[in-house]
């Protein structure tokens, strides 16, 4: 049996960012690397010749990045932001204590929040993982990776407006 993608929610408004990154990643992204290699292949020797390996290194982070988008968006379920209800869901804000420490987060893709100031989490990580869908007031406990036991109360669920 085939397993099945990861999907990840995005906004319409993330999806359409990482489809115009995606596009000029894959054109001229791609055409502006290749002028790069090339114009350091004509100064010699490439043993020793840093513009080059840095250049290819740029070329290897760029091919990465563009592999991560095209799978993105191609198992992305796009919609608005879900209402909160209360209740922790993938693309919500999060207000917890989090082993006595008061934070706020977004719960759900990195690539949801852009430029955006808040932390973001994913619902696959430890702490996403253990407070799906619990309510405001409701507490929990998850491992971290490091095998400590850290706590967690939900205080707030709110609307991602971002």
């Amino acid at each position: 049996m085939a397993e099945q993608p990861d999907v990840s929610w995005l906004t319409q408004a993330a999806y359409d960012r990482l489809a115009n990154e995606l596009e000029y990643a894959s054109t001229t992204g791609r055409q502006e690397i290749t002028d790069k290699i090339q114009s350091a292949r004509e100064e010699g020797d490439l043993k020793e010749n840093s513009g080059y390996h840095a250049a290819k290194d740029e070329q290897g982070k760029q091919e990465a990045r563009i592999r991560f988008l095209i799978n993105l968006l191609k198992t992305a379920q796009v919609s608005e932001a879900p209402e909160s209800h209360g209740v922790v869901v993938p693309g919500t804000v999060i207000t917890a204590t989090v082993a006595g420490d008061e934070t706020v987060f977004l719960l759900g893709s990195r690539e949801i929040a852009g430029q955006s100031d808040l932390d973001v989490y994913s619902e696959k990580s430890p702490l996403g993982a253990a407070i799906i869908d619990l309510k405001v007031g409701e507490s929990t406990t998850y491992e971290a990776p490091n095998g400590r036991a850290i706590s967690v109360k939900i205080l707030k669920v709110e609307n991602y407006t971002g």
